[in-house]
């Protein structure tokens, strides 16, 4: 599959909008057809190299989110890496560097849950060397608002699509939400049916519950996309130390620039840590010097060239 083409990206923005959206309304949104929306999405969909998943804010579990940091010994990394990716729990592994160092988001249903991999698990793994693991304090940019690789559409047309919500929001999420948020972390537009089964609940309470989730913010929509089909090859990660009294200023610029597709200040050495996109090493060293380096307060900079990303938003496949 080639990369993906303009009107591939305004169908894209338009479910990074509203993931649950019936084509009908997008291609009314766009001018085309809903067969076209179908048609395309099914192709983009077809290789799994694009997938649209339902995925939980940090704030709407117990265990809250981490960011652990592994040094394997040589040769091990990837197996490790894979072990990590099958759990429920880890979102977004990564291989850095020379191949040597893994990287994992961590969100954990229960501070018990948390401990167990990151206490016990992982310092038992004979393979991994060193692990550093690093409470995510604040979030100033990721998820539903920072995919800007296919920030594409009007104004008129992201309000037209923007959901309104007419349910309750939900004042939490529950192990009862488990078996649906099992579903739709594989497919964010999983049939109603698909998801009443599942959960054994009727079609309707489903979709209410579904809807009580996103207006309370606690179940958005991601992108698991393959950077390379939208034109960046150079995703690294950042690891930024910077003077507390610059903390927040900082993190919101950074937070705003294109290339950002997540931004929080966290625990640690390093007080904020960064996923940067670019499209070469180019426009990488350009980030670095001409927008990192123009910030004031910014200390320490360590970056993590990531060589592949094993497990993404979504579940693994």
């Amino acid at each position: 599959m080639t990369e993906i083409d303009a009107l591939d990206r305004r169908i894209m923005h338009a479910l990074n909008i509203d993931g649950r959206a019936p084509f009908s309304r997008i291609g009314e949104v766009l001018g085309v057809s809903d067969r076209t929306v179908a048609r395309r999405w099914a192709r983009m969909r077809e290789t799994d190299r694009v997938r649209l998943v339902g995925a939980v804010g940090g704030a709407g579990l117990g265990g809250a989110q981490w960011i652990v940091r592994m040094r394997c010994r040589p040769g091990s990394a990837e197996e490790v890496a894979h072990a990590l990716a099958r759990r429920e729990d880890t979102r977004w592994v990564q291989l850095l560097s020379g191949g040597t160092e893994i990287s994992a988001s961590i969100q954990a249903w229960s501070p018990e849950e948390r401990d167990e991999l990151i206490l016990q698990r992982l310092q038992r793994t004979a393979q991994i060397q060193s692990v550093t693991a690093h409470s995510i304090l604040h979030v100033f940019g990721g998820g539903p608002d920072v995919f800007h690789a296919v920030d594409v559409l009007t104004p008129d047309e992201i309000a037209a699509l923007t959901p309104v919500f007419r349910t309750e929001p939900a004042t939490g999420i529950t192990d009862a939400d488990r078996p649906l948020l099992r579903v739709m972390n594989r497919d964010g537009r999983a049939p109603y049916a698909e998801l009443a089964g599942a959960t054994g609940w009727s079609e309707s309470t489903v979709a209410r519950r579904i809807e009580a989730l996103r207006a309370a913010g606690l179940l958005f929509f991601d992108f698991d996309v393959d950077d390379r089909l939208l034109g960046f090859h150079a995703h690294t990660r950042l690891w930024i130390s910077v003077p507390p009294a610059h903390l927040l200023d900082a993190g919101r610029a950074i937070a705003a620039h294109p290339e950002v597709a997540f931004c929080a200040a966290t625990t640690g050495r390093a007080n904020l840590t960064v996923s940067v996109v670019c499209r070469d090493d180019a426009d990488l060293f350009r980030y670095l010097t001409e927008r990192i380096g123009a910030l004031a307060g910014i200390g320490e900079v360590e970056t993590g060239p990531i060589m592949r990303t094993v497990k993404r938003a979504g579940a693994y496949p």
